[in-house]
């Protein structure tokens, strides 16, 4: 990945835990962070946990990417960091959100965790920020692993001792356990067994949520803020479907991790084949420029419940779902929200994201199911 990015990259056991390394590195406690509203809840927590505020972005309602010209005046001049999402793998406006980050004075992280081979302005994702940290669960499907890319590498030992104070030990059993999870995984749904599925990927710690969003708890949230920065008091919302998030890698883990690495630029190219079909369809929104190889294709429905209920039928799980976006979810005792919110609200209802690499089936279910495309916009758009 070094070779790739041309920055200094770090091994960590998650993306998640990459973040808070990166959070607690450039940003003190109590400053505020601009974020995305449609993003994944643990991202949430690992901002709060780290000791910030964040700031929920306007966004554009048909990528769910940051809307840069959307955001106050007065909002950029209280912040201490930008967070981008990368959505999907359709890239933020990397070099304006760089640019307002200069003039600030104030780091700019990319989490590129969908985004492993997204390009923004002829350059990769990830190449952009202070930091940049990105997910080996997603593409290469290795379920863990994670790493962290500096745009300074006189920090990596710094970084590595900070990550290090927050490791677990390796486990024989957590080891074991991940040598087998793909393989259970494989058997029960090969079975057609869907309830067993879910009870296993419980039982493994892949599946906790009983909703798209967990169980905020904001008595429990409250305390754990107070506290902040310290994992501790988040460990229970920030492991939800990875127990092993801080658990150091042993040699299993690693030789999967490399064997999935290895085959990355071959799993790029169908990721970029399936979207280059799903964006050709009536559902699809394309934006401009070439094909990203998109982690998953956010084709914008009507009636997103039923279609995921079609799609579920033949067996097409769909997950990574945002909804309802997050200063909706958590409140304003625990975010700023957005000050256009109506665009994220029509994104995280409608999108619909499909798996590039089930294009073909994916499309033909909703085809047959009569699922209609989403039509106009938020109020203004």
């Amino acid at each position: 990945m070094r070779d790739r990015l041309g920055r200094e990259c770090l091994y960590l056991p998650s993306c998640r835990l990459a973040l808070y390394v990166a959070l607690r590195h450039w940003c003190a406690p109590g400053g505020r962070v601009l974020m995305s509203p449609v993003n994944d809840d643990v991202i949430f927590f690992m901002v709060l946990a780290a000791g910030l505020r964040p700031v929920q972005a306007p966004l554009d309602p048909y990528d769910g990417s940051i809307d840069v010209a959307a955001v106050p005046e007065e909002t950029w001049s209280g912040l201490s960091a930008v967070l981008t999402t990368n959505l999907y793998g359709n890239p933020d406006p990397a070099p304006e959100l760089r640019a307002r980050c200069d003039r600030l004075g104030i780091p700019l992280i990319e989490d590129a965790a969908h985004a492993i081979g997204s390009e923004v302005a002829g350059r990769a994702v990830g190449t952009f920020g202070d930091a940049a940290v990105f997910s080996l669960s997603k593409h290469t499907a290795a379920k863990a692993g994670g790493f962290l890319a500096v745009a300074d590498p006189g920090l990596r030992e710094a970084l590595a001792k900070a990550r290090d104070e927050l490791l677990d030990p390796p486990r024989r059993t957590a080891e074991l356990a991940y040598w087998a999870r793909p393989y259970a995984e494989a058997a029960v749904r090969g079975l057609r067994l869907a309830p067993a599925a879910w009870a296993v990927l419980r039982m493994l710690g892949r599946q906790e949520r009983e909703d798209i969003r967990m169980a905020l708890r904001p008595d429990e949230l409250g305390r754990a803020v107070a506290a902040a920065p310290s994992l501790g008091g988040f460990h229970s919302w920030v492991r939800v479907d990875m127990h092993d998030y801080r658990t150091g890698a042993g040699g299993l883990r690693r030789a999967r991790i490399e064997r999935k690495l290895g085959r990355l630029d071959a799993v790029l190219a169908r990721h970029r084949a399936g979207a280059e079909r799903l964006l050709a369809s009536e559902w699809a929104r394309p934006g401009p420029g070439p094909v990203q190889p998109l982690f998953r294709v956010p084709l914008l429905v009507e009636d997103r419940d039923a279609a995921r209920a079609a799609l579920a039928e033949a067996r097409v799980n769909v997950g990574y779902l945002y909804d309802p976006p997050l200063d909706d979810y958590a409140g304003a005792a625990f975010t700023d929200p957005s000050p256009a919110p109506g665009a994220g609200r029509w994104f995280a209802r409608h999108a619909l994201p499909v798996d590039p690499l089930k294009a073909e089936l994916s499309l033909r279910v909703l085809q047959e199911s009569g699922a209609r495309p989403a039509r106009g916009g938020p109020a203004g758009v």
